[in-house]
């Protein structure tokens, strides 16, 4: 076996990851919109849906965090090209890479303030307010997610100027 195969079977994995944490992030957004819904037109009835707002911030924060390795993979995140392009082929290069150094970073560091938050939370007993549904597990979600989004970060960093996944 190659050293490439390895490698090749290595961006499958965190692609597929990729993939499944932003349909897991589109269930959660057919959830708010499926919580929001019913707990409108349930309320008109007198039956409101119990924990509604619980479950539209649990749901939104999964749905933010399992969006931002999809966004980072296709480079859909913001950019400020009008500056970027006024630097030279080295200057962009040298850019590039030192943001994507410093994303590495940040990603990495929050994972582990997630994770030492869901600890925190486990230990504590955090529940939401009216469900009492356990909430360490939203952190430790948002640790992974940043995990992957380092991976697909440091991906793009040893393959520059490729594309991991293209935007359909």
């Amino acid at each position: 076996m190659s050293p490439l195969s390895g490698t090749s079977a290595r961006t499958g994995v965190l692609r597929w990851t990729t993939h499944a944490l932003a349909a897991v992030g589109g269930c959660a957004v057919a959830g708010i919109v499926l919580v929001t819904v019913g707990d409108v037109v349930g309320r008109r009835f007198g039956l409101p849906v119990k924990g509604a707002y619980d479950l539209v911030r649990v749901l939104g924060a999964i749905a933010m965090v399992c969006a931002l390795p999809l966004t980072k993979a296709v480079k859909g995140h913001i950019a400020i090209e009008y500056f970027f392009q006024k630097l030279g082929r080295r200057g962009r290069a040298a850019t590039d890479t030192l943001m994507r150094a410093v994303l590495l970073a940040l990603f990495g560091l929050l994972a582990w303030q997630f994770v030492r938050q869901g600890n925190g939370f486990l230990e504590s007993g955090e529940t939401t307010a009216t469900l009492h549904m356990p909430m360490f597990w939203v952190p430790w979600l948002a640790a992974f997610a940043c995990l992957v989004t380092a991976g697909v970060t440091l991906w793009h960093l040893l393959h520059p100027g490729r594309s991991m996944i293209r935007p359909r």
